[in-house]
C-alpha cells in the first residue's frame, strides 16, 4: 500500500506583522531576546479554478500571521472559519545570533511542548504549535525569519489503501450527512481542529464529538472515523496537523488505532449548487505487529518519536528567508520610523526612562530664522521635536547660506526670500511629516518709537505673536539685537512658557533659561526665583541698532560658535522637558573659576536632575578658553523684562502699555522703579566722603 504523504504547511506574513514586530522590538522588548508566545490561524484549504483548463489549483496549506498575532490569547480573533495555532516567537538582536542559533534545541523543545501536552492533558488544544525565529533589521527593513511546523514521524508510516485511496468525501457519505457535519461543526462554540464522526446504523444520522472523547465515543467493533479541519486542497495529500492527531492516538489508544477511517474536512462553506463537497476521505493502516509507542505507568512516555517540520524557502531549500519591506513602504512612512529610531534606541540601554513623547509634543517657536534659528532647528529635528514655527522680517542674503544651513544661493535670487517661510519649507524638505510654518512679522521693540501710521500693524503683529505663544510650548529667543528680546521675555513671562536664550559675542555665547513665576508654595520655602535676560540689568533696553559701523550692524562671530550655542539651548529645552517639574526645574549650584560648584555637591547627587543630568540656568561659552561655565541668575525685583510690576500692567493694559514702552524712552524705568533705585544709588554715592591723597 502506498505511504501516506502530507501537505506541509507554508507560512503567510503580513506586512502588518512586520510594522508591529518593528513598533515592538523598539518600544517594548528593545534587547530582551526571551520567547514569546505568539498566534496564528490556518483554515480550510482552498483551490482555485484555472480558467483556461478548466482544472481546480491547489492554493498552498497557510498558516498565516499578522499585526494581532501578538496580542494575548484572550484577545487574539482569528478571521471567521479558522483554526487558532499557538507558537513560540523570537527575536535576536544581532545577525550573526539568528545564523549561529541552536536552531534544533529550539525546535526539539517545541515539539516536547507537543509530546508533553498529549500525555499530560490528552487535549488536542496543543497538537499544532509552531515555532518562528526572526532578524529584524530595522534600518534597512529587512526581516530574516524561519518557521518551523513540528510534526512527529510516524515508524512505521502510515498507509492508505492502494485500491481507493484518497476520495472524495461524498463517496463515503451522503450529502445530508455532510451537511449534517457542517450544521454541528458551525454550532459548536469554535471550530473543532480536530473531531470524531459516528454513523448510526439505524438511522444513518451523523454524530461529532470531541477527539478527547474517543475512548468512549465508539463502540468496541467499530471502525473509528477520525476528522479534521484540513488546510490542505491537495487531493491526494491531507494537510500537516494529521501528522500530530495520528500520533496522539496511536500514544494514547494504541489497540484501537492501527486502522482508522480518516475524513480530511475542507468544507467550512456549503458547496454552491454547481460545485461538490471538497473534502476527502480515506482509510489508513499501521502495521498491528509493530508494539505501540510504550508508556510507563505515570503516562510518560519513555522516547518522544522524531519530528520534522522546518519550513523551506522559496528556493526549496532547509533555509531563512528574508522579507525586504523598504521597496513596498511609502518613503514618508519610512523617513518617520527611521527619525525616531536612534532616539528610540537610547532606551534600550542608556536612558530606559527617556520620555520621547514629550519631546516630540513640543510645540517650539523659533523667534529669529538666521543663524541660531537654523542650527537650533535642525536639532529640534534631530530629538524629534514635531511641530516647529519661524518668527523672522528678513530675506535670505548672499552672506546667509555659507552660514545658516537651512538656505542655499538660488534663495538669495530675486532680492532673496522670506527667512522664515523659506526655513519652514526646507524643513519639510528635509522631513516632509514636520510640522513647520513660518511667519513674516516685526517685533516691536524698546528704543524703536512707533509712528501713528504704523500703529495699527504693530498692534496686528503683536497680535501674532501673542497668539503664536498661545499655541506653543517653547519658545526660542534667537534675534541680533538686545532690544528684539523684550517683548518676547514679556509674553513669556506672562504666559509662564519655557523661554530658552540664546545670543553670541564674538567668541563667546549664553544660553539660558528664563525662570517662570515664582509658586507661592516655592515664596513660603524661600527657594531662588531664576531670573531672566534682563535681570541683571540696572537701565531699560534702547536703541542698539542705530549709528553703528558695518562690523556692528552684521554678526560677527567665530563660525563655529553658532552651532555650539544653538546644541547647549536645544539641549537645555530638552532636559527642561524631562524633568518632573518642567519649567520650574530648580537649577544647580553655579561653578566658580575652576569648575567647582559654591557648594560640595558631588557629581550625579543634585537632586534636580532630569534623566538627562542636571538643568542648568545658564552657561556662558567661551571658545577662546575652549571652556564652559554654569552659573545662576537670581530674579531681580525690578527687572525689566519680568518684574511682577511690568507683567500686571501688561495683562491689565495689553497693548497700550506695550505702545507706552515703545515710544517713551524713561518708561520702564518708571514702572519698575529702576529710575528711584539710581537716584537712590547716586544720592549714597554723593553722601560718601573720599579721601584724597596728596601728589608727592
Amino acid at each position: 500500500m502506498p505511504v501516506v504523504q502530507f501537505s506541509p504547511f507554508s507560512s503567510l506574513v503580513h506586512p502588518s506583522f512586520w510594522h508591529k514586530l518593528t513598533g515592538l522590538k523598539v518600544d517594548v522588548l528593545k534587547l530582551d531576546d526571551a520567547p514569546l508566545p505568539i498566534h496564528a490561524s490556518y483554515s480550510a484549504g482552498r483551490s482555485i479554478r484555472d480558467r483556461e483548463t478548466g482544472h481546480d489549483l491547489a492554493l498552498a496549506a497557510s498558516v498565516s500571521v499578522a499585526e494581532e498575532s501578538f496580542e494575548s490569547e484572550a484577545h487574539y480573533s482569528p478571521p471567521s472559519g479558522s483554526i487558532v495555532v499557538k507558537g513560540t516567537f523570537k527575536n535576536f538582536n544581532t545577525i550573526e545570533d539568528f545564523k549561529t542559533a541552536d536552531k534544533s534545541a529550539l525546535f526539539n523543545e517545541e515539539a516536547q511542548k507537543i509530546w508533553e501536552g498529549i500525555l499530560a492533558t490528552r487535549s488536542t488544544a496543543l497538537l499544532t504549535r509552531f515555532l518562528l525565529i526572526t532578524f529584524a533589521d530595522l534600518k534597512k527593513y529587512k526581516y530574516f525569519y524561519w518557521f518551523a511546523f513540528p510534526a512527529f514521524v510516524a515508524k512505521p508510516a502510515w498507509e492508505i489503501d492502494d485500491i481507493e485511496g484518497w476520495k472524495g468525501a461524498s463517496v463515503e457519505f451522503s450529502h445530508s450527512q455532510l451537511t449534517s457535519i457542517h450544521s454541528q461543526l458551525r454550532d459548536q462554540t469554535s471550530l473543532l481542529p480536530f473531531f470524531l464522526v459516528k454513523l448510526d446504523s439505524a438511522s444513518q444520522s451523523i454524530t461529532i464529538s470531541p477527539v478527547e472523547e474517543f475512548s468512549t465515543f465508539f463502540l468496541q467493533a467499530e471502525s473509528p472515523t477520525i476528522a479534521f479541519v484540513d488546510p490542505s486542497a491537495n487531493p491526494h495529500n491531507p494537510g500537516w496537523p494529521l501528522r500530530n492527531l495520528l500520533a496522539y492516538l496511536r500514544a494514547l489508544y494504541p489497540d484501537t488505532t492501527t486502522s482508522l477511517r480518516i475524513l480530511c474536512w475542507r468544507d467550512i462553506d456549503l458547496p454552491a449548487d454547481d460545485s461538490g463537497w471538497k473534502s476527502r476521505f480515506g482509510t489508513i493502516h499501521t502495521r498491528s505487529d509493530v508494539d505501540p509507542i510504550n508508556i510507563r505507568s505515570d503516562t510518560q512516555l519513555k522516547l518522544r518519536p522524531s519530528a520534522v517540520g522546518w519550513e523551506k524557502n522559496t528556493q526549496g531549500k532547509l533555509a531563512p528567508r528574508v522579507a525586504d519591506l523598504a521597496p513596498m513602504m511609502d518613503p514618508k512612512r519610512l523617513a518617520n520610523q527611521a527619525v525616531d529610531l536612534n532616539l528610540k534606541l537610547m532606551r534600550w540601554r542608556i536612558l530606559p526612562s527617556l520620555d520621547l513623547d514629550k519631546i516630540s509634543s513640543t510645540r517650539c517657536l523659533l523667534l529669529g530664522a538666521g543663524t541660531l534659528g537654523c542650527y537650533v532647528a535642525r536639532i529640534l529635528m534631530a530629538w524629534g521635536v514635531r511641530t516647529i514655527t519661524f518668527v523672522d522680517s528678513a530675506r535670505v542674503s548672499f552672506s546667509n547660506p555659507v552660514r545658516q544651513p537651512l538656505f542655499e544661493f538660488e534663495d538669495c535670487l530675486g532680492g532673496g526670500k522670506l527667512k522664515a517661510e523659506c526655513a519652514a519649507e526646507r524643513l519639510r524638505r528635509i522631513f516632509p511629516d514636520i510640522n513647520a510654518t513660518g511667519h513674516t512679522l516685526s517685533i516691536p521693540m524698546p528704543g524703536h518709537p512707533i509712528s501713528a501710521t504704523s500703529i495699527s500693524q504693530s498692534k496686528s503683529d503683536v497680535e501674532k505673536l501673542e497668539h503664536l505663544f498661545d499655541t506653543h510650548d517653547a519658545v526660542f529667543l534667537l534675534m541680533d539685537s538686545r532690544e528684539s528680546r523684550w517683548l518676547p521675555t514679556v509674553l513669556g513671562a506672562a504666559k509662564n512658557k519655557i523661554v530658552i536664550n540664546a545670543a553670541l559675542g564674538f567668541d563667546t555665547f549664553l544660553v539660558m533659561r528664563h525662570g517662570p513665576r515664582t509658586r507661592v508654595e516655592e515664596e513660603k520655602e524661600g527657594k531662588i526665583s531664576l531670573g531672566c535676560y534682563y535681570c541683571n540689568d540696572i537701565v531699560a533696553p534702547k536703541d542698539s541698532l542705530t549709528d553703528r559701523t558695518l562690523d556692528q550692524m552684521c554678526t560677527v562671530t567665530r563660525p563655529g560658535l553658532a552651532p555650539m550655542a544653538a546644541s547647549a539651548a536645544v539641549e537645555l529645552l530638552v532636559s527642561v522637558v524631562q524633568h518632573p517639574e518642567g519649567v520650574f526645574a530648580v537649577a544647580p549650584p553655579p561653578e566658580t573659576r575652576h569648575g567647582q560648584t559654591d557648594q560640595n555637591q558631588e557629581a550625579g547627587e543634585w537632586e534636580g536632575e532630569s534623566v538627562l543630568g542636571i538643568v542648568p540656568h545658564q552657561v556662558r561659552g567661551y571658545l577662546g578658553q575652549f571652556r564652559n561655565i554654569r552659573l545662576v541668575g537670581a530674579k531681580f525685583s525690578k527687572c525689566t523684562g519680568c518684574s511682577d510690576a511690568v507683567i500686571d500692567t501688561y495683562n491689565r493694559e495689553g497693548f497700550e502699555m506695550l505702545l507706552k514702552t515703545f515710544n517713551e524712552d524713561q518708561y520702564l524705568e518708571k514702572l519698575t522703579g529702576l529710575d528711584k533705585l539710581y537716584e537712590e544709588s547716586e544720592a549714597e554715592i554723593q553722601g560718601v566722603d573720599w579721601d584724597e591723597e596728596d601728589e608727592a
